[in-house]
């Protein structure tokens, strides 16, 4: 799978006391975070379902995209499409369903990147012992379609979903459940995101959070939100963490 390079010049930011690679879990957001795509299949299926569940026409120009859920982002271009709100109501599950089909039957022109690092600090948490999984704003059967074009899939073990959630904060605090059912009621649980977006979910959580400004948003701007972590890239956290005391 192809990564993008990795800048000379990484940024770190570490609140004290915190250790990154200690946790018991972590929650991965998938765009931005772990990868990103060339190609347009996820955003054409919105537009794709809408029309074939409901005859009308959306579009996603204009909307704020990052660190938003399929759920929440489907909403509302159907409310400013003039969808009436019990048509949309009636029709959600179909349109979600009908969503994830167009990204399966599409899956050859996914086009996935993974970010710098990540292979490499997957399989860095999963040696230390760590439990792996993902928080994404991503339709279930969107997001996994994704993990395993990119060939991600053997990594992680569950996910947080918008299928049901569309809130963000509500999509962690589910995920979180499922990583303590597996890794103990009391595991330690960190977040790992891109937007300012996943540092609100996490804090609303009450959950340690690692920022990584390899999607829309640079370090400057997730840093000043103070997460335990800021980092450029997860390539630069792993240099950084090889030479710590």
């Amino acid at each position: 799978m192809p990564t993008i390079p990795t800048s000379q010049d990484a940024r770190i930011h570490t609140e004290p006391g915190f250790v990154w690679d200690e946790q018991n879990a972590y929650l991965f957001d998938i765009d931005g975070t772990l990868l990103r795509s060339r190609d347009r299949t996820h955003f054409n299926s919105f537009a794709f379902a809408v029309r074939q569940v409901t005859g009308f026409e959306i579009t996603l120009e204009g909307l704020r995209l990052s660190g938003n859920t399929d759920t929440a982002i489907l909403c509302e271009a159907c409310e400013i499409a003039g969808v009436p709100a019990d048509v949309f109501e009636q029709k959600r599950a179909a349109v979600l369903a009908a969503m994830c089909t167009f990204v399966d039957e599409h899956r050859n022109e996914l086009e996935p990147y993974l970010m710098p690092g990540v292979e490499d600090a997957l399989r860095h948490l999963t040696s230390k012992g760590a439990v792996l999984g993902l928080a994404t704003g991503n339709l279930e059967g969107i997001g996994w379609t994704k993990i395993e074009k990119a060939g991600l899939r053997e990594w992680f073990r569950f996910g947080g979903f918008s299928d049901r959630h569309p809130k963000r904060s509500e999509l962690v605090a589910n995920a979180a459940a499922k990583a303590r059912e597996l890794a103990g009621e009391h595991a330690s649980v960190c977040v790992v995101g891109d937007t300012p977006r996943d540092i609100e979910a996490a804090r609303a959580n009450s959950l340690p959070v690692i920022a990584v400004a390899t999607g829309n948003f640079s370090f400057d701007e997730l840093a000043k939100l103070q997460p335990q972590v800021c980092a450029s890239t997860l390539a630069g956290l792993l240099a950084h963490q090889r030479i710590r005391p």
